[in-house]
């Protein structure tokens, strides 16, 4: 296993679309009970469930775990600390979202009304 203040060392994510959780284990260098475990304190993580409650992570959950593995064994944040700054993460994500869509909406009006002139 490699040491906590390793994260930027960890294996390229390959192509593929869905990953089984000891997939996500090697690439995210943590354990599969700790992966179930981080299910249950973040909602933002929720791998596809199918047959047989097998989960099946895409790559964006691979890139949220090491995010997280990254704030908890990095930059010692707790449970509940990294899961309020995701929280704040994702907020200002949406906001930053939607100030760019009324910013396009804004410029789409114009171009309207000078065509109306």
């Amino acid at each position: 296993m490699l040491e906590p203040t390793h994260n930027n060392e960890l294996p390229a994510i390959p192509a593929k679309r869905y990953f089984t959780i000891g997939e996500v284990s090697k690439l995210c260098s943590v354990k599969p009970h700790v992966l179930r475990y981080w299910e249950q304190e973040f909602p933002q993580l929720e791998p596809v469930k199918r047959r047989g409650n097998r989960r099946y992570y895409q790559r964006q959950d691979v890139m949220l775990i090491r995010q997280i593995r990254g704030l908890l064994y990095e930059d010692g944040y707790t449970i509940g600390g990294a899961r309020t700054h995701l929280s704040a993460d994702h907020a200002q994500q949406d906001t930053s979202q939607a100030k760019i869509q009324i910013q396009q909406i804004k410029a789409e009006l114009q171009e309207i009304l000078d065509i109306l002139k």
